[in-house]
């Protein structure tokens, strides 16, 4: 592991409050992704609607939990359609919105997609936010829709008990580059973009114990659009695309691993993580959502022995707006690495790989 990574973890501590309103992070119970519903409940909930007849040009739909649904509008393209919200990871306005504008938009890119426009989430406490603290936050998201070359085309807005913010996304894909989670082959390699540890950082800011400068570099990883995913549904011998997000690296690579009907096999070592979050970690900052995600597929992953402690609670920490998570060829592999470079993420590394699945055994191995 990089020493980089235990690097300032607790130096400079600051909060980050807006006047003399309530940290956001306070008015919420979860924050991030590290807000969804643990992957064992949320199998049950949808166990009824998976039975729902679909449509021919549905090209993706629940089946393999995909990262967004996609509809066939001719033989030239298909819609892409998805959306995300979620309560503050951080207490800023202005990062809140960005953050969660980028992590909606992702998962266009995730599809192989390339955004069109985007309508605003809105439910804020009204009695307790002002209104200029709230349009802070929407104009964080506009500044990455923006970005992204998107417009904010209108939306919903409610009056909630915990602020909420997202986005519904929409994106065009040419019906042959879509990219599922589902298509992994036997002797792929797999690439993970960004590093992890977001939801560790998160957890010692909402405790005061983030430092400014680990708090930015938290701030770049988690706005930095996931750009590459179109250009990387163009290389012969990608087969695979998702993101990872708020089930863990472990719960996304098992939803590659299940839908593809493969084993994947990660190395441990390869696996890039934010600088200062294996000392977060030891001194106790670890999610809630962490502990959840693990106990939903623990039982599917198999770890070696003689890997670190702390390496369950990095494997199941919900990432917030995290990096593309590609499987491809190894002949692919040096135009896949190339692409991430030249849309500057430098944290992308070869992180496993992915083989046929004995009978019996689990299908995720941590190695």
């Amino acid at each position: 592991m990089s020493p980089a990574r235990d690097a300032n973890a607790n130096a400079n501590i600051t909060g980050t409050r807006t006047g003399n309103e309530p940290r956001l992070t306070s008015l919420s119970h979860g924050g991030g992704c590290g807000c969804k519903i643990a992957p064992g409940v949320l199998s049950e909930i949808l166990k009824g609607a998976a039975a729902l007849p679909m449509p021919p040009e549905l090209l993706v739909g629940i089946e393999t939990s995909d990262d967004a649904a996609v509809y066939r509008l001719n033989d030239q393209q298909a819609l892409v359609a998805t959306t995300d919200f979620f309560m503050p990871i951080v207490d800023d306005p202005y990062d809140f919105g960005r953050i969660a504008a980028t992590n909606a938009i992702s998962d266009v890119y995730a599809m192989g997609g390339r955004p069109i426009m985007a309508l605003a989430l809105v439910g804020m406490p009204i009695s307790v936010l002002s209104t200029a603290t709230i349009g802070r936050i929407l104009e964080g998201g506009a500044s990455i829709c923006r970005e992204a070359g998107i417009p904010i085309a209108g939306g919903h807005t409610i009056d909630s008990v915990e602020p909420i913010y997202g986005l519904v996304a929409l994106g065009l894909v040419h019906p042959d580059r879509v990219r599922r989670n589902a298509d992994a082959q036997p002797g792929d390699v797999l690439v993970l973009g960004k590093a992890l540890g977001v939801g560790v950082m998160s957890a010692a800011l909402k405790k005061g114990h983030l430092s400014d400068p680990l708090y930015q570099r938290m701030l770049s990883t988690t706005t930095q659009l996931n750009t590459p995913g179109p250009d990387l549904a163009t290389i012969d011998g990608v087969h695979a695309i998702t993101d990872v997000t708020g089930f863990g690296l472990a719960g996304h690579a098992l939803e590659l691993a299940r839908g593809s009907r493969c084993q994947v096999v990660l190395d441990w070592q390869a696996v890039p993580l934010l600088p200062g979050v294996p000392a977060l970690v030891r001194e106790g900052f670890i999610t809630g959502a962490s502990g959840r995600n693990w106990a939903a597929y623990g039982q599917e992953v198999e770890l070696a022995a003689t890997l670190p402690a702390q390496t369950q609670a990095l494997l199941s920490d919900p990432q917030t707006s995290g990096g593309l998570l590609v499987s491809c060829t190894p002949h692919a592999l040096g135009d896949v690495m190339q692409t991430f470079a030249r849309h500057g993420f430098d944290a992308a590394a070869v992180v496993g790989r992915v083989e046929s699945r004995p009978a019996a055994q689990r299908p995720l191995v941590v190695a």
